[in-house]
């Protein structure tokens, strides 16, 4: 006996490919104390850095600098990729938001949605956390 599945299935819908990437180096700066679950994270690319020349800077805007999109293969966890893989696949300015936190690394997903959106939502997220004493 043959059984036959008539279900209709969504049509599937080609989008940008999700990247996951480490941010590393945050124990000289504030710890992974700032990091929280599905918070926003501003990334910049810093071309004149003189150790990287595919640096990436994570910042929070009321603290500063709270790390780098790790670029060896010592700090780039397994799954992720290296800021020098997606150098040319992101803006110079863009966000990720965190899902993973560990002693030596926090994981994130490169966020999807326009520099505006994620601007907005940023000051949001930054209205809502009334403290940032990360000492």
């Amino acid at each position: 006996m043959k059984l036959h599945c008539k279900r209709k299935e969504a049509p599937l819908q080609l989008t940008e490919p999700e990247r996951y990437v480490t941010i590393t180096g945050f124990q000289h700066y504030y710890g992974a104390q700032p990091f929280k679950i599905g918070q926003l994270i501003r990334c910049c690319k810093q071309p004149d850095n003189p150790y990287d020349a595919d640096a990436i800077c994570c910042s929070l805007p009321p603290i500063g600098t709270v790390g780098y999109l790790a670029n060896s293969p010592q700090t780039v966890a397994g799954g992720t990729m290296s800021a020098g893989h997606i150098y040319d696949h992101v803006p110079r300015r863009f966000y990720v938001r965190v899902c993973f936190t560990s002693f030596t690394k926090i994981i994130c997903k490169v966020a999807p949605g326009t520099l505006a959106e994620l601007n907005r939502e940023m000051q949001e997220q930054l209205a809502k956390n009334d403290s940032w004493d990360c000492e």
